[in-house]
């Protein structure tokens, strides 16, 4: 990539950046289309994860009746939930120890390792898992899982940016009760998954009513050298 080039994709990329807000209100009637949606969804799938490990799944809720009652236990999603054109639920695993199904599924099947292979990095993942304190109880591993949730998250969001399509990642809910509405949909699996984080996809309505704020360079970063 020359000089040029590279000058023009990080302009792209900070132009998207200054594009992207959070989005309350979306157009209800415009929708994404099927393309650019999966656009969306494959940068969240092809998102790097903590030994990779990919502790994820995205839940995209379009049914209006399950909208609805994820809207009377979402304070913080319920202007989304009515009008986004998409709208994900995303999971974390809530058992990815290393010594768990999951974990061998990920490294024989998907990751393709030979047994003695599979022995060996199993014993490292063990360690690391160990030395981190992610094995304490079933809420310190699943909250290792949920972190890498929010880097395919930030990835998603950046991605429609660059499409020109709004995003608004959501917190605001009562996990008890997203979790049964999950689990009496028959979404969680026998307790595989758990509810992680939010998200809505659509276009804006109107502009942000003001410009993007945020520290200066100098304040947030400190160099050692």
């Amino acid at each position: 990539m020359n000089v040029s080039t590279q000058a023009k994709k990080q302009e792209e990329i900070l132009q998207a950046f200054q594009f992207r807000h959070a989005t309350k209100i979306f157009d209800a009637s415009r929708k994404i289309t099927d393309e650019d949606f999966s656009f969306i969804l494959e940068t969240g799938r092809l998102s790097p994860s903590s030994i990779g490990f990919e502790p994820w799944k995205f839940l995209i809720v379009q049914n209006p009746e399950l909208r609805q009652r994820l809207s009377e236990v979402s304070s913080g999603a319920q202007k989304q939930l009515a009008t986004a054109s998409h709208f994900v639920v995303i999971l974390a695993r809530s058992d990815a120890s290393y010594n768990s199904p999951y974990a061998e599924y990920m490294l024989k099947e998907i990751k393709g390792m030979t047994d003695d292979v599979f022995e060996m990095t199993s014993a490292a993942y063990g360690n690391f898992q160990n030395n981190q304190g992610l094995l304490q109880n079933p809420k310190t591993l699943f909250d290792w899982a949920s972190k890498q949730t929010y880097i395919a998250l930030g990835n998603m969001m950046t991605a429609a940016a660059q499409i020109e399509i709004d995003s608004c990642p959501i917190e605001g809910f009562s996990r008890e009760d997203v979790h049964r509405i999950m689990e009496n949909e028959g979404l969680l699996e026998d307790g595989a998954w758990d509810v992680s984080v939010m998200a809505a996809f659509g276009y804006r309505v109107e502009e942000p009513k003001r410009e993007k704020s945020r520290q200066t360079m100098e304040k947030i970063t400190h160099w050692i050298v």
